[in-house]
């Protein structure tokens, strides 16, 4: 093989080389009513944070670049996107359905943000969930997706139950929430502190059942959401507004969607929580009648340890795209 080290030497034509079309970035989301997108209702369906996010990680003028600069290369394609969350899902329901289908999309990002509704279960066991969970965020990871995470807010705040009601359900979720964040560091994930007092006291983030945001609170999060992945370098499109496009329910409405679908979802939890929640309250009320209900806030907190001292060794983290 000759080899030539002056400029004058013949040199064959190289073959040129097409452009490349980079991959489109992938976002799934996974979790309960919230990431479906109860609360934020547009055409007769729900819309909701993720599909406000995922709009947000589109270049801003479809060329790839949100200052609207043309680059010199091919066109970014737009970001595929799949919602796989349903009402109602619990952590188990997330790692047996949704996170195989979502491991099949192949996402770069994907949100999972779920819990609230294992709090409102009478089967609620936090080492199953802890399992369950760690499984999920191992799983996503071991790919190189991005995780987005979330704690959520305690829902008997939200509903304004009485204290003996209430104390069961803030003890379950904050044994939830400090999962979360175990997790969202061991995993290295986006985490947004959706509990935060400011994020609860602000009712105009809420829909009308209370426990799930409205337009302005789903639009919220997914600002807030966006702001996190704009500094790891993840989205192409300018943030989601956080105004609202429409006037927010009337009272009229919020009280005929309380006496009909809020009515539903009463009677579908009385055979479930509420039966435990009654017994949950009647050992809130023995305890406090007997100055020692630091004991269930301690069996709590050791339930808590144990379910995370039990989780295997994490994984290294891969690289998106691996």
């Amino acid at each position: 093989m000759t080899v030539y080290v002056n400029s004058e030497a013949p040199q064959e034509a190289a073959a040129p080389v097409e452009p490349s079309v980079p991959r489109p970035l992938r976002f799934a989301a996974l979790g309960d009513s919230l990431t479906a997108g109860v609360g934020d209702r547009v055409d007769g369906g729900w819309r909701g944070w993720a599909v406000l996010l995922a709009e947000a990680l589109m270049p801003a003028d479809g060329d790839g670049d949100p200052a609207g600069r043309r680059p010199s290369g091919p066109a970014a394609p737009a970001p595929a996107f799949h919602n796989f969350a349903t009402s109602g899902a619990l952590t188990r329901d997330v790692r047996a359905v949704q996170t195989p289908a979502a491991l099949a999309f192949a996402p770069d990002i994907a949100s999972v943000v779920v819990g609230v509704n294992d709090t409102l279960r009478r089967s609620f066991d936090i080492a199953s969930i802890a399992r369950a969970l760690d499984e999920v965020c191992a799983a996503l990871t071991a790919r190189g997706t991005v995780l987005l995470t979330a704690c959520l807010p305690d829902p008997g705040v939200m509903l304004g139950l009485p204290a003996p009601l209430a104390r069961p359900l803030a003890r379950r979720q904050r044994a939830v929430n400090t999962l979360v964040h175990t997790l969202s560091a061991r995993y290295g994930a986006v985490h947004l502190h959706a509990a935060d007092p400011a994020w609860v006291a602000d009712r105009s983030l809420w829909s009308a059942d209370r426990l799930h945001p409205g337009e302005r609170g789903h639009r919220m999060i997914a600002a807030q959401f966006h702001a996190m992945l704009a500094a790891r370098g993840l989205t192409l499109g300018p943030p989601p507004p956080r105004e609202p496009e429409r006037p927010p329910p009337s009272r009229t409405e919020a009280l005929l969607w309380l006496a009909t679908a809020g009515a539903g979802w009463m009677v579908r939890r009385s055979t479930d929580l509420l039966p435990e929640l009654l017994w949950l309250a009647g050992a809130e009320v023995r305890h406090l009648v007997r100055g020692t209900a630091a004991r269930l806030d301690m069996r709590a907190d050791l339930a808590l340890t144990r379910a995370l001292t039990a989780l295997p060794p994490a994984a290294p983290l891969a690289r998106m795209g691996e």
